[in-house]
């Protein structure tokens, strides 16, 4: 897996303040992308052991909320046995904390994925530029849906954050 960026204390990509792992890779390509620097899945560089060791010290600290994958597309095939295996390290070892996940794929595409056990809320669905609007909440778009994972895989259906 490759990464762009880490940034920390962020309060625009999730509840709380948050440190947000950018990955390398999407194929959704959205049209007004934020990150289109982000698509090339060999874009930025490794994610190594000394990344990972900067997120686990932002996620120690007691205000972070938790930590949000985010791109690119975290989902990106070649992303998500990585994404997989550190989300669930993050569970395990910071079980207080969330976990956010952007993607440009569909709840109901990606739901059976394993790694949503230890995912908290997605984002899901493409930017659509024509659906832009400044004033949504975690989102860019009217589209797109911000998804209590937990909840839906319980209910067998997408159940929205805050709903």
């Amino acid at each position: 897996m490759r990464y762009h960026n880490i940034t920390k204390d962020d309060m625009l990509n999730g509840d709380g303040l948050r440190v947000v792992l950018w990955v390398a890779g999407c194929m959704h390509c959205c049209e007004g992308c934020q990150n289109p620097v982000t698509w090339d899945p060999e874009g930025g560089l490794p994610f190594d052991a000394a990344a990972k060791e900067e997120l686990f010290d932002q996620l120690r600290k007691d205000y972070i909320s938790g930590i949000t994958f985010s791109g690119g597309d975290p989902l990106y095939p070649t992303n998500r046995l990585e994404i997989g295996e550190l989300a669930k390290e993050i569970r395990e070892t910071f079980p207080d904390k969330t976990i956010w996940m952007y993607t440009g794929s569909l709840w109901e595409e990606v739901c059976a994925l394993p790694l949503m056990k230890n995912v908290d809320v997605l984002v899901d669905g493409e930017f659509e530029i024509d659906k832009l609007d400044t004033q949504l909440h975690w989102k860019g778009s009217s589209n797109q849906r911000v998804i209590d994972v937990q909840r839906s895989l319980a209910e067998g259906r997408a159940v929205l954050h805050c709903e």
